[in-house]
């Protein structure tokens, strides 16, 4: 995993959740949704055929661990998963929880309007509930 670097714009539009075996896990920062990106710590990577095999299955289980817990935890409605890539080539996949109510439904959330950013208490409360459901620790910070 040495030589990981989290691309900046993924830096920059998300707070670190923290760290699963294989992904840097985060939460984007649009708090209309329940929004989460997987992002696997290996360097280089743009596409998912260029992981190792026991690296995409990895991710496929972490991908689908993530998404299980997030429509139990905010009841959604349709669960999109994407790994886009035209902005950032960094490999990483989108979980985005959707409701019928969103501003976005039924299409996507990408484009549709700008964000609305966490204020600090919502971000921490969502922080605190997303790190206990995923078991992982703040601490994990520390980690490339």
């Amino acid at each position: 995993m040495s030589g990981f670097v989290l691309h900046p714009r993924l830096a920059d539009d998300s707070h670190l959740i923290g760290d699963l075996p294989l992904s840097r896990v985060l939460l984007a920062d649009d708090s209309r949704y329940p929004w989460v990106i997987l992002v696997p710590r290996r360097p280089a990577v743009r596409e998912i055929f260029e992981l190792a095999s026991e690296d995409r299955v990895g991710l496929l289980d972490e991908s689908c661990r993530i998404g299980a817990s997030l429509m139990r935890i905010f009841d959604g409605e349709k669960l999109n998963i994407a790994a886009l890539g035209n902005l950032v080539p960094q490999l990483h996949l989108h979980h985005v929880v959707r409701a019928q109510d969103d501003p976005a439904w039924p299409g996507p959330v990408w484009g549709h309007s700008p964000g609305i950013p966490y204020l600090p208490g919502p971000l921490a409360e969502r922080l605190q509930i997303l790190r206990a459901e995923f078991g992982v620790d703040p601490v994990d910070r520390a980690k490339p």
